[in-house]
């Protein structure tokens, strides 16, 4: 079964080892030896990752004469920040009403006799 985009880039970004990938991608296209440099893991787990990292839409590979430059790619990301909006300003308002009631609190706190 087929998972949904947005389930497919979460699944994808809940490894470390593939959050840091995309991290490195953001400085700029790389190979798969350039990728695999900091990890301590064989050469085929860090295929593995890019090979997840593509299936979800994240990264993608081109032929580069007997290179295979890895690229980000921005829309999955995008639809993933999008999702993730919502939340945000979902929070912003519970941090601003809790804020509200500190503040309050303080307030009362301050002008009570001692």
């Amino acid at each position: 079964m087929k998972q949904d985009p947005l389930s497919q880039a979460f699944a994808a970004l809940a490894d470390p080892t593939r959050r840091a990938i995309v991290a490195r991608l953001r400085e700029g296209e790389a190979l798969i030896k350039d990728l695999a440099e900091p990890f301590d893991i064989t050469l085929p787990a860090v295929i593995k990752h890019v090979n997840v990292l593509e299936e979800a839409g994240l990264v993608s590979r081109r032929r580069e004469a007997q290179r295979k430059p890895i690229r980000l790619e921005p829309e999955p990301l995008i639809q993933l920040d999008r999702w993730l909006e919502n939340y945000r300003v979902f929070w912003e308002a519970r941090y601003k009403k809790l804020d509200e009631v500190l503040e309050e609190t303080t307030d009362d706190l301050t002008k009570r006799p001692t």
